[in-house]
């Protein structure tokens, strides 16, 4: 890897540049962000025998994080740029560090949920800024292309990663190791970044306060009807109430954004036609991929009696592709862009996702999830590794702590907003039905699948709009 030469605004503290240290600091942070995503899910019914959640609540485990960094994420982004994004990339990790240990020493469903919610805070802070340290790190194109390829594969094979971490520890240790492992790494993160990271040059900005209000409370809104919807039906004040205020809060978001001087999504980020239809494609592929991680793990143990080293396992050939593929991207976009990666990615993710409603109370991992497994790690690979170089490749320097943002916001959000679905579809599913436990359960699974697969094929719609160029 390239290295770079120190600017003359760094801070006397930072030592002079080292790319490769740089690179690794950075990859740590995003990869311990993405694995918080899943690695919760394999110890999910360990957390829930242990601190009593039941079956629709047991969801906010993994809401509670991936809505307020979801939430959060566009004005930490337009923070790095106000107050410095070393500085708040240095102090969302530490944040981020002292939750997970506060996490793992939970006593009850409350105290867990609130160290979520600060994992999540900690993440909105430092997540941007990880992605806009990276881009104004590596100036030059090769360098960049590269660095960014390293950054898509971690973040796509980490949520994959993630649940294989937390079938290891959990079953070893305790579902409680899935958060104090955070700790050693964490630590060490801030330490090198303190050492080795440079602050870019900061421009003058300003907080858009009323955007980040409305557009996080009316996600969070959305978020919490259809998880109502899941658990008391379609009928209930309370639901309708939620998804309406919800959807009033996030159009009144868009129309702050479109009138204030320094938006958290500046509109002219979609001016790009490729850049535009990644970001959407960002919202999407979450949505879809989230069934398979949430079901899947619980249908492995709960109706298949693996363990949770077992269920963990089970994806890695789902993570290995993901990460494999991911690495091929600085020689594949360039020879055939982003169209033909793209739709051919997202082809695979649809046939790994509609496979999957094939899947009975009785169905073992071969032939049929592992089939599913590996079409679902190429497809993933191929469709949304891509996305980080075409969209932070063109933004200029200014706009990189926005970029990273909204790409991020797209990512959390599309993973929030798709298991709350999901999870409403699988509640409305085995409302009043009958058979076997395991007979209910699978049913309600294979009913999200469907929904994943319809959502998997907007992808491809949105895919088709990508310029044929290289």
């Amino acid at each position: 890897m390239s290295g770079t030469t120190l600017s003359a605004n760094a801070p006397a503290a930072a030592r002079p540049v080292r790319s490769g240290i740089v690179l690794a600091t950075l990859l740590a942070c995003q990869l311990m962000i993405v694995l918080d995503i899943t690695v919760m899910n394999v110890a999910l019914p360990r957390i829930q025998a242990d601190l009593g959640f039941d079956a629709t609540t047991l969801s906010w485990v993994i809401n509670a994080y991936t809505l307020v960094f979801g939430g959060l994420l566009l004005l930490g982004g337009r923070a790095g740029d106000l107050f410095g994004r070393r500085r708040l990339f240095i102090a969302g990790t530490a944040l981020f560090t002292v939750a997970s240990l506060s996490g793992g020493l939970a006593e009850s469903s409350a105290w867990l949920i609130v160290a979520r919610i600060a994992q999540g805070l900690g993440s909105a802070m430092a997540g941007p800024s990880t992605l806009a340290l990276l881009t104004t790190t590596f100036t030059e194109q090769k360098a960049r292309l590269r660095a960014l390829a390293w950054f898509s594969g971690m973040s796509s094979a980490g949520f994959a990663v993630g649940l294989i971490v937390g079938g290891l520890l959990t079953e070893w240790l305790s579902w409680r190791w899935v958060l104090f492992i955070n700790v050693p790494f964490g630590v060490a993160v801030v330490v090198l970044a303190t050492r080795y990271l440079r602050e870019p040059e900061r421009r003058p900005s300003r907080l858009d306060l009323p955007g980040a209000l409305t557009a996080t409370t009316g996600v969070a809104a959305i978020v919490y009807g259809f998880i109502r919807a899941a658990a008391d039906g379609w009928g209930e004040p309370a639901t309708l109430v939620s998804l309406a205020v919800g959807a009033v809060l996030v159009a009144t978001f868009l129309v702050i954004e479109t009138r204030t001087r320094q938006p958290l999504l500046p509109l002219r980020l979609f001016a790009d036609r490729n850049r535009a239809a990644a970001y959407v494609n960002f919202l999407l592929g979450p949505m879809a991929g989230m069934s398979m991680f949430f079901f899947l793990t619980q249908y492995l143990q709960d109706v298949r009696g693996m363990s949770a080293l077992g269920t963990g396992f089970a994806f890695l050939p789902m993570a290995l592709l993901v990460f494999g593929t991911s690495r091929l991207i600085p020689r594949v976009l360039p020879r055939f862009g982003p169209k033909p990666t793209a739709l051919a990615g997202t082809l695979g993710m649809i046939a790994g996702v509609a496979l999957l409603t094939q899947l009975t109370a009785g169905s073992g991992y071969f032939p049929l999830l592992f089939v599913a497994m590996v079409l679902m790690g190429l497809g993933m690979g191929l469709a949304f590794s891509p996305l980080n170089v075409i969209i932070m490749s063109t933004v200029p320097p200014s706009d990189a702590g926005a970029a990273g943002g909204v790409l991020q916001t797209m990512q959390q959000t599309g993973a929030t907003l798709g298991l709350a679905i999901l999870v409403t579809v699988f509640g409305s599913a085995t409302r009043g039905a009958t058979g076997t436990p395991d007979e209910i359960m699978v049913s309600g699974m294979t009913s999200a699948f469907v929904a994943s697969a319809i959502i998997a094929a907007l992808t491809f719609v949105v895919a088709l709009t990508f310029r044929r160029v290289r």
